[in-house]
């Protein structure tokens, strides 16, 4: 499998530029803590492109639908359980156990505050925010009400990493691949 049939299935299954938007945020978040890992770029980042898979037409059976959509282009055991394990204690019973799950389960919710909290910008960047301000729309539970404060905080839990600190490197992930993001989603609508 590659990053080609990678798009490919998302493209099958995810028609809402919304979404496409949201799974190339979390992959170009993902290969930034793979590098910052010494990790698998590649993988990492399949891994965050193929996350929401079956999300957009299989809502109720998000993560139950993802095995069987993504052995369509033959994703390993592993790629399998690293999707599954994003939404555990939420819609799934598939535990994050490697540290590339654990990220994952934590910046989902994450990316979508932080792009939520750009908008709002003069700039509508990530790249001129500062950690007070996201950590400010973080507090307000009325702001992007949809991104589960409760999931990040028990994603940096998993990690053994303050929250501080998961918002922190986060924000930086996105400030480092804002354009990437951009020039990615040009490319697949």
């Amino acid at each position: 499998m590659n990053k080609a049939e990678a798009i490919e299935l998302l493209k099958k299954y995810n028609k809402e530029e919304f979404h496409i938007r949201h799974a190339i945020t979390v992959e170009q978040v993902m290969r930034f803590f793979a590098k910052k890992n010494n990790e698998d770029e590649e993988f990492w980042g399949i891994v965050g492109l193929l996350h929401d898979i079956d999300y957009e037409m299989y809502p109720e059976e998000h993560c139950k639908k993802a095995p069987e959509l993504l052995k369509e282009i033959n994703c390993s055991d592993e790629l399998i359980h690293a999707v599954c394990s994003h939404a555990y204690g939420i819609c799934s019973d598939v535990e994050p156990i490697h540290t590339m799950e654990k990220i994952l389960f934590a910046i989902d919710e994450l990316t979508g505050l932080i792009w939520a909290a750009a908008k709002m910008r003069p700039s509508q960047s990530t790249k001129d925010m500062e950690l007070k301000s996201l950590k400010k729309k973080f507090k307000d539970k009325k702001f992007a009400a949809g991104c589960s404060r409760e999931t990040i905080t028990k994603g940096a839990e998993q990690l053994g990493w303050e929250l501080d600190k998961l918002l922190e490197e986060t924000l930086i992930a996105m400030q480092e691949v804002e354009d990437d993001i951009v020039i990615n989603l040009e490319k697949i609508i």
